[in-house]
């Protein structure tokens, strides 16, 4: 389901704009959630409890401004795509500061609305292949690929371990593993690695970020071929 948040202290504008949007994914056929914040506090109050995924937000607003906003939100939600609404395009230089995906000026045109709705869906998408979700404690973790240097399996438990620290959840590995892009390996019953961070492998064992992980003889030889293949094209 995509997650679309607003953010404007007119309420006008915020419906006219979530009618807008709704309409056009339901057209697409594309599951949707619109949440509506009347101030940039408010959105970062929302956010850091639950997600976005494409965020519209207004440049003009009262008590914390919208470029304001953006650089706090960047810091708790780094991949939310960013559409500012702004009556004033001497703001938009600002903008490239918070990676804004587009802007929008006032008045807006529903074209216009929904040309950009259709490229900013793309681009959360594009992001989104970029990430592995993991539910823990009812909600959804997002995980960048390129930072996970391998799964661990203990019984009905995984351990993501990533560059930055590790997260534990309920899963399978072998459905992590159907789940996951080329570029992951399993090296054994309880362990699958993100190739790119193993820089050196032996009969038994594979050197993984820093850590020296068990490889069983059923994986090694995948491996070996795998480790060639990446050498080879680096």
């Amino acid at each position: 389901m995509m997650e679309i948040c607003i953010c404007d202290d007119e309420k006008e504008l915020r419906k006219s704009l979530s009618k807008i949007i709704k309409t056009e994914l339901q057209l697409q056929g594309i599951p949707c959630r619109i949440r509506e914040f009347d101030s940039g506090s408010a959105l970062l109050e929302g956010l850091e409890e639950e997600d976005g995924d494409i965020l519209f937000l207004d440049i003009k607003m009262k008590s914390l401004n919208g470029i304001d906003t953006a650089t706090q939100l960047r810091k708790i939600s780094p991949h939310i795509v960013i559409i500012f609404i702004t009556a004033y395009p001497d703001f938009v230089f600002q903008g490239y500061e918070v990676r804004a995906f587009r802007y929008i000026l006032k008045p807006y045109r529903e074209d216009k609305i929904r040309e950009i709705l259709g490229l900013a869906v793309e681009e959360s998408r594009r992001m989104e292949e970029q990430f592995y979700y993991i539910k823990q404690k009812g909600q959804l973790l997002r995980l960048p690929l390129k930072e996970i240097l391998y799964f661990k399996s203990d019984r009905k438990k995984v351990t993501a371990v990533t560059v930055k620290g590790q997260e534990v959840f309920y899963a399978r590995l072998s459905d992590i593993e159907a789940e996951l892009p080329t570029g992951f390996i399993r090296i054994h019953n309880r362990y699958l690695v993100n190739l790119s961070h193993v820089s050196r492998i032996g009969n038994t064992f594979c050197l993984c970020g820093e850590e020296q992980l068990p490889v069983s003889r059923a994986c090694r030889q995948e491996l070996a071929a795998a480790f060639a293949r990446k050498l080879l094209h680096s």
